[in-house]
């Protein structure tokens, strides 16, 4: 039996998955392109990039 990693590969290129992923990659760029949302985007990945060590701040792990 195949795995989902193999099903979704398979989808991804066949004909029916390179249009579904070209319509996301278009509606991603639309969205981002937006100065609100561009800002927002921009907030997340400060947060995750520069937060406190990822920890979520609760104090060191033991």
């Amino acid at each position: 039996m195949a795995s989902i990693m193999t099903k979704v590969m398979q989808f991804a290129n066949s004909p029916k998955g390179k249009q579904v992923i070209r319509q996301a990659t278009e509606k991603a760029q639309q969205f981002a392109s937006d100065p609100k949302n561009r800002a927002k985007i921009d907030d997340v990945r400060r947060r995750i990039q520069g937060g406190r060590g990822g920890s979520g701040g609760t104090g060191p792990a033991r």
